[in-house]
């Protein structure tokens, strides 16, 4: 095999897609998929690629060191693509310890037995960090987008564990010399996310008939992004990024959450041959969570001009795609 890159996260909702592009796309690539298979991780992500020659899945724990050494040592690992992660904001406000336990000790994990494999060996390597816009904080609803030069300012224990191990990546780069690339996200959708997030929560309410709670008055915005589109982007970065710096992906498509949930109601109810308004009266205001981010919008300037990297897919053709996915996945 041409390389040996070693993809944590990947039975989940994006590194799925990424762990696919990457087995299909480069077949000369040796994929290591780690994942711990928590509530989020589900194989069933994978069926499709399960079997191929180039494909190899390993159940484990980020955090336990000796265990990812081993595989540093056993697969000849030359490059880490990292989206293993807690990431949902609710759970971060109930138990901030899980996610600083897989977060950051989890990435310093990674980066440690990356930096005792490679052992001052850079030539070839790469360690390829995948994270958020949150990690900027918020927004005010008019005006400025969110740049690589934006200051950290993260608000919630999910955003400040994603901006923790983002500067023990770039400190690892600083530091010891270790060719780094750090990614930062806006929300992401499309098929196989755990249904705890707006867009499958609110697919599967609306198939039960059950309330779609939106906080608050509604207002705060998101820059959508399909995540077929972060997959290819995130392919481009690791082959063509420059290691130590940072770049931005956005979707280029800032929707309120009021909106998106008239037009995943709107959606889904011309899918099902609902007459039209059935499903909007199930959207009810719920309390506002705390600390919530007024607004999030990704400048992707950078990746666009320099690496040549566009988001591909309408928001309107995307989210019919996903509405029909789990349409099609119920149960």
């Amino acid at each position: 095999m041409k390389r040996s890159i070693l993809i944590t996260g990947g039975a989940g909702f994006i590194g799925s897609h990424v762990v696919r592009r990457f087995v299909t796309a480069h077949p000369d690539y040796r994929i290591i998929n780690l994942d711990k298979l928590t509530y989020a991780g589900n194989p069933a992500n994978l069926r499709d690629v399960e079997n191929a020659p180039n494909y190899t899945f390993v159940q484990a724990d980020i955090c336990d060191f000796d265990t990812v050494c081993s595989l540093f040592k056993e697969h000849a690992i030359d490059g880490v693509i990292h989206l293993a992660a807690e990431s949902h904001v609710d759970r971060s406000i109930e138990d901030p310890f899980t996610f600083a336990r897989t977060n950051v000790l989890g990435t310093l994990s990674l980066l440690q037995a990356a930096r005792h494999a490679w052992n001052g060996d850079w030539n070839g390597k790469l360690f390829h960090h995948v994270s958020t816009d949150e990690v900027y904080g918020a927004l005010p609803l008019t005006g400025g987008m969110f740049t690589e030069q934006t200051p950290y300012a993260p608000h919630s224990p999910y955003s400040a564990s994603k901006a923790a191990s983002d500067h023990f990546v770039r400190a690892f780069h600083d530091t010891y010399g270790m060719p780094t690339l750090v990614t930062n996200c806006s929300n992401n959708y499309g098929p196989c996310q755990y249904p705890e997030k707006l867009i499958p929560l609110f697919i599967q309410n609306i198939l039960q008939g059950k309330p779609l709670p939106v906080y608050g008055s509604g207002e705060n915005v998101r820059d959508w992004l399909y995540v077929e589109d972060h997959a290819e982007a995130i392919d481009t970065v690791f082959h063509r990024g420059t290691p130590g710096e940072s770049y931005n992906i956005g979707g280029n498509c800032e929707i309120s959450n009021i909106q998106l949930a008239r037009i995943l109601t709107a959606t889904a109810d011309r899918l099902l041959g609902n007459p039209p308004g059935t499903s909007e009266r199930l959207i009810t205001h719920v309390q506002d969570r705390p600390g919530h981010d007024l607004r999030y919008a990704i400048d992707s300037t950078k990746l666009q001009q320099e690496l040549h990297w566009h988001p591909a897919t309408p928001f309107e053709q995307g989210i019919e795609k996903t509405v029909r996915w789990y349409l099609s996945h119920q149960g």
